[in-house]
């Protein structure tokens, strides 16, 4: 350890307190004067200073449950469900039975002790106990060890911490907004090759374009439905690119049977549920009821069906002709009803795709940079707070 610092266990360097919640049953308990936080509001935070909360209790709500009040600039832990969110208050505030209210002394700096906590979050989770769910107790707490170096240092620490991590905020907003741009620029061109059609396209029902079927599930019961013969795709296995994770679920041979084969060079969109999906097969595979196929005719692209089922317009006739019940659906007859426009000739539908397709892997590759670059810069953040309480910086 650096010569000058300490270790201390946290339980001697400040106040652990535990929250509560009133009855939520008496009004008279609720929207009051004081501020009352709970780990899911926290979840929400993009600043680590809160002022304000979502809801308030009474004199009474306080006086009538185990919620405690903390004082300004003390550092609120979540212990449960889940551990790990951490804001500072910079008003008076009562937490809920989820969370630990943390009172620095005269010689912890309250930053100082947010910026560590962060930097920790792992060892807490690790100390957490609960079958339901994992939950941080307050004896197990007060135990954490934390180095506790002179209040200058300290403050030096923060600063330091504070000028570096407000640059990592800033370049990670960048990161994130041209990430946002990369999507958003294939996605205007996307729309506006199907809005700006040329003369001689043909209006055509989807039904009119190919085979159009609804899939089906094996019973799940009879295990020797599933084996190793062909892919078993359900909504979840679309990648965001419309490609498919052909490896989570396969049928046996016996499982075909019972299923509906789809053709390799088909299209595929969830039509109950997350309704709109779209992916394609470059393989034969089958498919659950979630989820109708169209195996378009000769002389029709199926990458072509595929990225025009992408558009806005399109998607929103989806939307417009579903109905809801306990989920989304739009059923087939309506599905196959959904009209399209497109070139009649094959080789024109081709050229559109390549287009498309040489846009969408730029964009793939721009996303992966920016994607890296978030990942970078949370090492560099994880770095820098292993540093700090190392004492090298």
């Amino acid at each position: 350890m650096k010569a000058g610092w300490e270790m201390k266990k946290l339980g001697e360097v400040c106040e652990v307190i535990n929250g509560g919640t009133p009855k939520t049953g008496i009004d008279e308990y609720w929207d009051g004067r004081y501020l009352w936080i709970t780990p899911a509001e926290m979840g929400k935070r993009q600043s680590p200073f809160v002022e304000d909360t979502e809801r308030k209790i009474t004199d009474l709500g306080l006086c009538n449950s185990s919620a405690r009040m903390l004082p300004p600039y003390s550092v609120i832990l979540s212990s449960r469900a889940p551990i790990g969110h951490l804001v500072i208050n910079t008003e008076p505030m009562a937490t809920n039975q989820g969370c630990k209210g943390l009172i620095t002394g005269r010689n912890l700096n309250y930053k100082f002790l947010y910026y560590y906590c962060v930097s920790i979050v792992d060892l807490l989770n690790s100390l957490g106990t609960g079958a339901t769910f994992k939950e941080l107790s307050g004896s197990k707490l007060k135990e954490v060890a934390i180095p506790v170096p002179p209040l200058p240092e300290q403050q030096h620490i923060v600063a330091v911490l504070d000028e570096a991590f407000a640059a990592i905020a800033t370049a990670r907003a960048n990161a994130e907004r041209n990430l946002k741009n990369a999507r958003a620029l294939f996605d205007s061109y996307l729309n506006a090759v199907f809005a700006q059609r040329d003369d001689g396209w043909v209006e055509r029902r989807l039904g009119e374009l190919g085979t159009t079927q609804t899939g089906s599930t094996p019973k799940t019961a009879d295990k020797s439905n599933y084996g190793d013969f062909i892919s078993f795709v359900k909504p979840g296995d679309f990648n965001e690119d419309g490609s498919l994770d052909y490896d989570k679920d396969k049928l046996s041979q016996k499982g075909l049977e019972q299923a509906r084969k789809v053709s390799a060079g088909s299209v595929l969109m969830v039509c109950i549920g997350t309704i709109g999906k779209c992916g394609f097969c470059d393989f034969d595979i089958t498919t659950n009821q979630q989820i109708n196929t169209l195996t378009p005719f000769s002389g029709i692209f199926y990458k072509f069906i595929y990225y025009k089922m992408l558009t806005h317009d399109f998607q929103q006739k989806v939307v417009f002709h579903s109905a809801q019940a306990t989920l989304p659906i739009i059923n087939k007859s309506k599905w196959n009803a959904l009209t399209i426009w497109l070139p009649p000739k094959l080789v024109e539908q081709q050229r559109i795709v390549e287009k498309l397709d040489s846009l969408r892997e730029e964009t793939k590759r721009l996303e992966a940079i920016y994607r890296q670059k978030l990942l970078a810069l949370d090492e560099l953040k994880r770095s820098m707070l292993h540093q700090a309480f190392m004492g090298e910086l």
